[in-house]
């Protein structure tokens, strides 16, 4: 199992965050974040993003910290990273959905 967390460095309402990855499948991810109380709302289609005020405690609970240049990379090799066309699609496609 291979969890792995960047710096929380990304500022959006008024806190910065880091983003939470599995190198390894979905499914761990999703274990882990719901093991550690990280709401599923915060899954963005290959990440969960995290507020700085838990990112100690991920740690603690397994995560690896690495930059997110290796944390990109490392999720680019699993084959589970969402390129930004695929995002948009999905949110286009999701958007359709709710507007229904």
């Amino acid at each position: 199992m291979t969890i792995l967390i960047d710096d929380p460095m990304w500022p959006n309402h008024g806190t910065l965050w880091s983003h939470l990855v599995s190198d390894e499948s979905l499914d761990e991810l999703h274990s882990f974040a719901a093991e550690n109380e990280i709401p599923r709302r915060g899954f963005d289609l290959d990440h969960y993003d995290v507020p700085a005020r838990v990112y100690q405690s991920l740690i603690a609970a397994g995560a690896t910290p690495v930059s997110p240049k290796t944390l990109t990379r490392r999720l680019i090799a699993s084959g589970l990273r969402i390129t930004e066309r695929e995002r948009r699609l999905a949110r286009a496609s999701s958007h359709t959905l709710t507007a229904r």
